[in-house]
């Protein structure tokens, strides 16, 4: 715990730890109008100030400040820059095979309670017939890859179920037993 003096010469204590603990638990614009916000608070604004009481980098905390005045937030390109794009980005045309291929297979959940498509087609499966229709083995995923991609797509890998009978309930006696003397 530290005291300080803010900039209307209030007296103000300040625990470094659980402030610093508090930005690092977020991320992207959000730390850093909190970093802005403390900036503020108890270092007058300045970022040389706020870097030297809890070992913030002052250009964070200037961009902070400059997107706390402007209303306007920084985007970095880190998220667009990094990580492999999806199979089915990469590939349009054999996703769109892919999806008519499970759009053949699948069959709506016997019991209607979701919206969700079961398939009988396997992963390995779609890779054949995929190769069947002439894409190349460049353009297609491994069978893992292909059963994420199906799953993405809204397809489940499961057996399509037969349609369930309900519950046996106490009235379908009766029902039969009418059944049996008619």
């Amino acid at each position: 715990m530290d005291t300080i003096k803010n900039k209307e010469s209030k007296t103000l204590v300040v625990d470094r730890d659980l402030i610093r603990s508090a930005a690092r638990k977020m991320h992207g614009f959000e730390r850093r109008a909190f970093m802005a916000e403390i900036s503020l608070e108890y270092c007058n604004g300045s970022p040389r100030k706020t870097e030297r009481m809890f070992g913030w980098a002052r250009d964070t905390v200037e961009t902070g400040l400059g997107e706390t005045r402007s209303g306007i937030i920084c985007l970095g390109a880190q998220s667009t820059h990094s990580g492999a794009k999806l199979w089915e980005e990469s590939y349009p045309l054999a996703a769109k095979a892919l999806v008519e291929l499970a759009e053949y297979h699948s069959q709506q959940d016997s019991s209607f309670m979701n919206s969700i498509a079961f398939t009988r087609l396997t992963a390995k499966e779609a890779l054949k017939q995929l190769k069947e229709q002439g894409f190349s083995k460049k353009e297609l995923p491994s069978p893992s890859t292909m059963g994420l991609a199906l799953n993405r797509l809204g397809y489940r890998l499961r057996n399509v179920d037969k349609a369930r009978p309900l519950k046996k309930i106490p009235e379908t006696d009766a029902i039969f037993e009418n059944v049996k003397k008619r």
